[in-house]
């Protein structure tokens, strides 16, 4: 697998400073080519998103949170007792502060990944989060898919397949997270452990309640 090289898709430029170029390379060793993919289209319909609506946001900063939000279902960056969103987040810190960024742009960074799917709260933040988190629901869910024209869909598919997208999606996530399910307790990805294990019983708000050491 190997880096796309193209400058611009759909009217979008895609950055390649490097620190842009740098962290596409992580992701290319670390990752897949389906989520490779999946990335790239988020930055693109991120951006999209963006410029519809007029918003200023800094490209380099949703480009880098657009490769690292996915990260942290990889192996390498996955932790045995963190939401992947957090791994994901505290990569790409990680990665920004050997770059000597300044610590407000990798705190949004960071915000951008972590909260990328937690709906209700992501979509009303800074710029970047609130494309980030249209971006990915864009693609995952089809979120806004009558704002983006046909043009733009079929370059932007052409560039970056979608590769039976539905189909293996919730696969990929489940694999991220299988091996420490109690991280999904309070979020949406308790519904793909629903989907993927036979009887899964979820934690339930509730009964932390009614269960609480509380003597009353």
């Amino acid at each position: 697998m190997s880096v796309n090289k193209l400058k611009s898709v759909a009217g979008i430029q895609i950055p390649d400073s490097a620190i842009s170029s740098q962290a596409t390379e992580l992701l290319l060793e670390h990752g897949t080519e389906f989520i490779y993919n999946h990335s790239l289209r988020v930055f693109l319909f991120a951006s999209l998103n963006g410029k519809r609506n007029g918003l200023w946001y800094d490209a380099e900063l949703l480009y880098v949170s657009s490769i690292f939000h996915d990260l942290g279902l990889t192996s390498h960056y996955s932790s045995p007792d963190k939401r992947f969103e957090v791994d994901g987040a505290n990569a790409a810190r990680d990665f920004l502060k050997s770059h000597g960024l300044p610590k407000e742009s990798i705190q949004l960074v960071w915000d951008t990944i972590a909260l990328h799917t937690t709906i209700g709260i992501a979509e009303h933040k800074e710029p970047e989060v609130a494309l980030m988190y249209s971006g990915v629901g864009l693609d995952v869910m089809g979120e806004g898919y009558e704002n983006l024209s046909n043009s733009n869909r079929e370059e932007i598919i052409s560039a970056f397949p979608r590769n039976d997208f539905k189909k293996n999606i919730i696969p990929t996530f489940f694999s991220g997270f299988e091996h420490k399910t109690e991280t999904t307790f309070g979020n949406i990805k308790a519904d793909v452990c629903a989907y993927m294990i036979p009887n899964f019983h979820r934690k339930n708000f509730c009964d932390c309640i009614l269960h609480s050491p509380w003597s009353e």
